[in-house]
């Protein structure tokens, strides 16, 4: 599957349903060629962790599934994994 057509779909947090935004940039680790995590930009609130100016990094083993429309998450409140940017 291409990035771009990743980018298309929308993400969305299993935990609470909430709609996190698109995907807008990936990580790859140049050694293996494999995404490590996935960047999220233009988010709703969620968990106290997330505002509409900021992005927030997702590590890839916290994508559950990837289906035709969505991308499904798992992140909880205290997830430390998830790393917070300001823009």
């Amino acid at each position: 599957m291409k990035l771009s057509k990743l980018t298309s779909k929308d993400v969305i947090n299993d935990v609470d349903g909430n709609k996190l935004g698109k995907i807008h940039d990936a990580e790859i680790d140049t050694l293996t060629g494999k995404i490590t995590s996935i960047k999220i930009k233009d988010g709703l609130r969620i968990a106290g962790f997330l505002s509409s100016k900021s992005g927030y990094t997702i590590p890839w083993n916290k994508i559950l599934k990837i289906g035709k429309d969505v991308i499904i998450v798992d992140l909880n409140e205290s997830d430390q994994n998830v790393k917070k940017e300001n823009k």
